[in-house]
């Protein structure tokens, strides 16, 4: 059984996906701690409700990356994580976090990436034109939703599509293959091979 610790910053839909999945027995896991980048968000409350222990790691805008990389990673360090999910976590973490934790953290990006990565995906998939879009799960590096791929799928993007639509499609697939991509990882069959992730049998 892995432990895991999850970062979010909103609503946390994603964290619920995880913690009900576990619930279903589909993750050989439990979550240990939930982190959240500020106080009153509302995705607490589902750690909360599920006696998960919650800590709080504010961020200002303009802090370093480096240096809240660091104390992340300080922060963490006493829950032991096999694996760290970024869920909704809006922020880049380096320093010793990444040092750490290097191909033990995850994060689920609504594009298909290596498009539209960054902080508006859908905005940038309409303006764009494309016809679909999707949702990508990857191990987290030190660039913006630039590391090894594990898991996508591919979600169509329709004519009268605005943000919410799209978005609220796409997040059902979201709850979907985050939770599978977990599984996997905790069932010892994710292989990173430098940009690839090999599933194993």
């Amino acid at each position: 059984m892995i432990r895991i610790v999850v970062l979010i910053s909103g609503r946390g839909s994603n964290l619920k996906a995880i913690i009900d999945a576990i619930a279903a027995g589909q993750i050989d896991g439990s979550i240990v701690a939930v982190v959240s980048s500020a106080p009153e968000v509302p995705g607490l409350l589902y750690a909360k409700e599920n006696n998960i222990p919650v800590a709080i790691i504010s961020r200002k805008p303009d802090s370093n990356p480096d240096l809240y990389g660091d104390a992340m990673a300080e922060l963490i360090a006493p829950y032991n994580p096999d694996l760290v999910l970024t869920a909704g976590f809006m922020y880049l973490l380096r320093g010793h976090f990444l040092e750490r934790y290097q191909g033990k953290i995850m994060n689920i990006h609504p594009a298909l990436l290596p498009a539209f990565p960054g902080a508006h995906p859908h905005r940038d998939v309409l303006r764009y034109g494309a016809k679909i879009s999707g949702c990508t799960v990857h191990f987290v590096d030190g660039g913006i939703d630039s590391g090894p791929v594990i898991l996508q799928e591919a979600v169509p993007v329709l004519p009268d599509d605005d943000e919410d639509n799209l978005a609220a499609r796409v997040l059902q697939v979201e709850h979907r293959l985050f939770p599978l991509a977990v599984s996997l990882f905790a069932q010892g069959r994710l292989q990173i091979e430098g940009r690839k992730v090999r599933i194993l049998d």
